[in-house]
């Protein structure tokens, strides 16, 4: 176990597999909570079920430790716990040296790779690792962020292409204006939202278009629009188009 420390520790036999070890103490300290919490969660358990045996005197005891069981064993504590019934109390029990033993591998793991150490040293191969948690992120903004990348009906492989391209461009987009906003208290949707805020005037002359005016913004906008370094005209020529979103769309084709 003591190869599992904060610095990366490397180990490979003869010209098998390299295998980077390291333990990280943040993940240690997350796993630790959360095992505090699925303990609570149980404890809370086990005080509704003794008050509901109380008020219910016929009630099998044998029928409620099975189901306290069975929600241990859902959160993976059947290791180090166990459920005990006495004169119609339930009790949780914890055995003290399985969970010590269950701690030491808190915030470890293990890194396989097949790539030479002369051409990549241990250091990359960990920094890419990481790295992969900003690709999960990448998926989860576009499909359950406001990107809403998901499943659509279509028959031909370039609109397929062309929709994901597009969801692509907007991530890249999100990603950029996370940087320039990164010294405000907001969220990239808060902030496009504060944008969605602004409003123009549209000039006509006898019934036609002809400029678009853009008033001075309050100060909100105007700190996102300095910090995404964008200049916004004073004005822009009218040509009459109309953009509706989509759900505006939806509502017109119902009409």
């Amino acid at each position: 176990m003591n190869l599992f420390e904060n610095a990366l520790c490397e180990i490979q036999e003869n010209d098998g597999p390299r295998y980077i070890l390291r333990r990280n103490p943040q993940r240690a300290e997350e796993v630790k909570n959360t095992r505090n919490e699925k303990k609570a969660t149980l404890l809370k358990l086990i005080g509704k079920t003794n008050n509901y045996l109380e008020e219910h005197p016929k009630a099998k005891t044998e029928n409620v430790v099975k189901k306290i069981a069975e929600k241990a064993k859902r959160l993976k504590m059947k290791g180090w716990i166990s459920i005990k019934a006495t004169d119609r109390t339930i009790s949780l029990e914890i055995d003290s040296e399985a969970l010590k033993e269950e701690e030491k591998f808190d915030g470890c793991y293990v890194l396989k790779t097949d790539l030479e150490a002369e051409k990549v040293s241990k250091e990359i191969i960990h920094s890419r690792y990481k790295d992969l948690s900003l690709v999960e992120r990448a998926f989860r903004t576009m499909k359950t962020g406001h990107l809403e990348l998901h499943p659509v009906n279509v028959r031909l492989a370039d609109h397929t292409s062309a929709r994901v391209f597009v969801a692509m461009l907007a991530y890249k987009i999100t990603r950029e204006l996370e940087k320039c906003w990164n010294t405000l208290n907001t969220s990239v949707m808060d902030g496009i939202a504060e944008l969605n805020t602004l409003c123009s005037t549209e000039i006509q002359i006898k019934g036609e278009p002809r400029n678009i005016v853009i008033p001075v913004p309050r100060d909100s906008i105007k700190q996102l629009v300095e910090l995404a370094k964008v200049v916004l005209p004073k004005s822009v020529p009218s040509k009459g188009i109309k953009v509706s979103s989509r759900k505006k769309l939806q509502d017109q084709r119902k009409c």
